[in-house]
C-alpha cells in the first residue's frame, strides 16, 4: 500500500513562506501525477496544485503566482513552496496522486496569522 507522509507545516505570519514536503513510498511515483490538496476548517478538501511525470504543472487560481509545486523522482518526494501566504491559506495540507487514492496521509497543518 502506498504511504504518504507530509511535513513542513507550521505557524507563519501573513506574507511569509513555508515549504512542504511529501515522502511517498510504494506505488509508481515517477509515472504518477501528484498533487497537493488542502482542507480549511469547515470546508471541503480542495486541489491546490498538481505536477505530472513530465513536470507539467497546474495551479488553482487561489494559489497561482504564490505557490510552486515540484518533485524529486529520485527521492519519491513532492514539494510545495508557498510564498506570500495569506490567512485564507490556513488549512491542513495533504499530498496524494491526482486523481487521489481513496486514502490519505495525516496531512500537515499550515496556519497563517494576520
Amino acid at each position: 500500500q502506498v504511504q504518504l507522509v507530509e511535513s513542513g507545516g507550521g505557524l507563519v505570519q501573513a506574507g511569509g513562506s513555508l515549504r512542504l514536503s511529501c515522502a511517498v513510498s510504494g506505488g509508481i511515483f515517477s509515472s504518477s501525477r501528484m498533487g497537493w490538496y488542502r482542507q480549511a476548517p469547515g470546508k471541503q478538501r480542495e486541489l491546490a496544485a498538481t505536477i505530472g511525470s513530465a513536470y507539467s504543472t497546474y495551479y488553482a487560481d487561489s494559489v497561482k503566482g504564490r505557490f510552486t509545486i515540484s518533485r524529486d523522482n529520485g527521492k519519491n518526494t513532492v514539494y510545495l513552496q508557498m510564498n506570500s501566504l495569506k490567512p485564507e491559506d490556513t488549512a491542513v495540507y495533504y499530498c496524494n496522486k491526482y486523481p487521489p487514492y481513496n486514502y490519505w496521509g495525516q496531512g500537515t497543518q499550515v496556519t497563517v496569522s494576520s
